[in-house]
């Protein structure tokens, strides 16, 4: 079975919109506005569940830094 990554980056405010994460595979994208309420690390988790119920990849999902300050997360194979 073919994997992919998903990426998870922080999107600053603009002028008319309020910051973002956006989580991005080959397959597709999506971006959900950033919630003040989580830590840093609950908005990239809930952006990248989003992209994998919205592509039908389930399952177990292990994530972590990545230089520039995005995350990335891989599925592990197992079920959940």
């Amino acid at each position: 079975m073919y994997r992919q990554a998903i990426v998870t980056k922080y999107l600053g405010p603009t002028n008319t919109k309020g910051g973002r994460v956006k989580a991005q595979a080959e397959a597709g994208s999506i971006t959900l506005h950033w919630d003040p309420a989580l830590n840093p690390n609950a908005n990239h988790w809930l952006a990248m569940k989003a992209l994998a119920e919205k592509l039908g990849w389930h399952g177990e999902w292990q994530g972590g830094f990545l230089p520039d300050g995005s995350y990335v997360f891989v599925h592990t194979g197992r079920a959940t």
